[in-house]
């Protein structure tokens, strides 16, 4: 029988736990694995989770470090290889939410071939659909604009590639505050501005993929951490008491 969690521990928050999942809300700035691209990195998703559960864990798909919110592992083998068979053919659908520079307006889908990041010869499809869920202005001149006008957007990846969202949104030159790679300088000067601190503007809130043993379809979401609401706050994206109501996540469930 599978059981929902929505605990807060010393180290990682569970959003869910069954015989063969987890999910955490990952705190942006953790990487997943030790990689080569951070040498320095002390503290890894895998490790902390398997110290936490006393259990070994596989993640099931990445998560850019700079990136927070949902992250699945799988407990066992059949588990792991089931999770990363269902990303392998895109059958997961996720769910992410980011500000972007400027007012994206409607709802569309980002058509555009990018190029391999490892092998710059090598174009990989991506496709991406966008829907503006609010919009706001804050009169302070940001490079040669005279005012601030940025956008709150629900984001859903239907291709895998690396940093797919953070490209495309950068092709349709509504380049995502804190991307220190593929944003706006002067955009991300008036975000540390403004917040206070250089933060990636980019979280995954929701995730579907087909239970392995069940079948059913495993529906996991999580509400915005302290750190995305107050920035949606201080960008007036949305009000404080709403900011903060969403800030703890609802009850996840199998459907």
């Amino acid at each position: 029988m599978a059981t929902s969690k929505n605990t807060e521990t010393r180290h990682l928050k569970i959003l869910y736990q069954d015989a063969d999942y987890i999910a955490i809300d990952k705190p942006a700035g953790l990487l997943v694995h030790r990689s080569p691209l951070d040498r320095h990195a002390s503290e890894f998703a895998v490790q902390m989770l398997r110290d936490q559960l006393g259990h070994p864990v596989n993640p099931c798909h990445r998560l850019d470090r700079p990136t927070s919110g949902i992250l699945l592992f799988a407990l066992n083998t059949s588990a792991t290889r089931a999770a990363q068979n269902v990303f392998a053919q895109q059958l997961a659908s996720k769910t992410y939410h980011a500000v972007v520079r400027g007012w994206l307006d409607g709802a569309g889908e980002i058509d555009y071939d990018l190029r391999n990041e490892e092998r710059p010869d090598k174009m990989q499809s991506a496709v991406t659909a966008y829907r503006c869920l609010r919009q706001s202005s804050i009169q302070v001149p940001v490079g040669r604009y005279p005012s601030a006008r940025l956008s709150l957007v629900e984001l859903h990846p239907k291709t895998g590639r690396t940093h797919q969202l953070r490209r495309h949104m950068a092709h349709l030159r509504h380049p995502i505050l804190g991307d220190t790679r593929h944003g706006d300088s002067a955009q991300n000067k008036f975000l540390r501005a403004q917040c206070g601190r250089q933060i990636l503007l980019l979280r995954a809130v929701r995730l579907q993929i087909p239970h392995p043993t069940s079948g059913r379809n495993l529906d996991i979401h999580a509400g915005m951490d302290a750190d995305f609401a107050a920035a949606l706050d201080q960008l007036k994206l949305i009000p404080a008491a709403t900011a903060l109501k969403h800030a703890q996540p609802p009850q996840d469930h199998l459907l």
